[in-house]
Formats: structure tokens, sequence, C-alpha cells
């Protein structure tokens, strides 16, 4: 993000976030959110890291799948909280974004015939249908959950926090929602959609370890 974006004013600081001395109730709870969205932002790019490698493409719907699901509450709380206001102005300036690209292009070749799908521009103003993609939805998650992870891990937590909750109204965390929607429905049809035959075969196997 620009470091030429104006923010709302913050107090005064010396530099650190969240000074490690008399800690408020709040800012207390405020690194321990900062704690666990890291946690679930590299669980989240671990994940989706190696489903685009390829390495297992046959558990690859399911495991996107458990990771939208173990995501979205940590944005959901982000979503709860009160706005995070960081002290300085301007976001720092990191440098580089992470490079996400080879994620997008693996699983674009991983979800072929699958990746795209049609989505709603916005229900409450809007009933345009537009055009989805499972890739570019994941592959941006990761790109805004890795840029707070650059903020969180240089020290700046409530520029990480900030950036998450941020990024998680504005836009990833409307990306997992329609990703996860998507992504059920290809795993309902998959197990659903078989003949009778099929399943009562499944059962019988199941029943008596055949």
């Amino acid at each position: 993000m620009s470091e030429h974006v104006s923010r709302p004013d913050g107090p005064d600081r010396d530099g650190t976030d969240l000074p490690p001395r008399n800690l408020t109730s709040e800012a207390l709870e405020l690194r321990r959110l900062a704690e666990e969205t890291s946690a679930a932002a590299q669980s989240y790019l671990d994940s989706v890291t190696e489903v685009a490698a390829g390495s297992s493409p046959d558990t690859a719907i399911p495991v996107l799948l458990l990771a939208l699901s173990q995501t979205l509450p940590i944005g959901a709380r982000l979503g709860a909280i009160t706005d995070v206001v960081p002290s300085e102005r301007f976001e720092p300036d990191l440098g580089p974004d992470p490079d996400v690209d080879p994620i997008r292009a693996g699983l674009a070749n991983l979800l072929d015939g699958l990746d795209e799908y049609a989505d709603v521009v916005d229900p409450l103003t809007s009933g345009e249908v537009v055009r989805g993609s499972l890739s570019d939805d994941l592959a941006d998650i990761a790109s805004d959950l890795a840029h707070g992870l650059q903020h969180y891990r240089g020290g700046r937590i409530d520029e990480a926090l900030w950036w998450w909750q941020f990024s998680y109204l504005s836009t990833w965390g409307v990306r997992a929602t329609s990703s996860l929607r998507v992504l059920q429905s290809v795993l309902g049809h998959l197990r659903l959609d078989v003949d009778a035959e099929t399943v009562a075969d499944a059962e019988f196997e199941a029943l008596h370890g055949a």
C-alpha cells in the first residue's frame, strides 16, 4: 500500500508499537489478536502454497475449504472490534509486496474447469452478476494476509492490525466468503452428484469392510 495514503491522526509515538510496559487490558487484547491473526495468516499461506504446488491434487478442494474456514473467524473478529488507528499518519513503505503470482498460476492450473464462477457485485446495493475466479480470490487473500505479516514481523503491531482489519472489510473478507461458498458447492457436487448404485456399493463396502 502506498506510503502516501492518508489516515486518521493517532497519538505521538516513540517508534514502538503497543509499549511492553504498563499495557492496558485493551492493548493486551490487541496484541493477543495480532498474534492469533499472524498465526492464522501463516497457516493460510502455507496451505495455499502447498496446494498451488500440486503436491496433493486429490485433496486440494478440501484443504482449500478448510484453510478458508479457519481464516474467516479471525477476520470476523477484526471486523467486530472498533477501528484500529495506527500511530503514524502514513503506512510505512515496505518495499515490494510478496509475490503471489506462483500461487495464482498454480491454482489456476489446478482448478482448470472449476476456476470461474458467477458472483454478485454487492447483495445490498447491486444485483449485477459478474464472473469471479477462485485462483484470483485465493491469491489476493494471500497477498493481503502476507502484507500484514510484513508489518507484524517488523514489530509494527498496530500497523499489522490496521492493515488486516482494513483489507478484511474492503477486500479479502468478501473474496474469502465468496470463495468458501464456491468450494462448498464444488465439494458438494463431487460428493453428491453420483448415481444411486455407486453410493449403495460404497455404503456396502464401508459397512462390511469389503
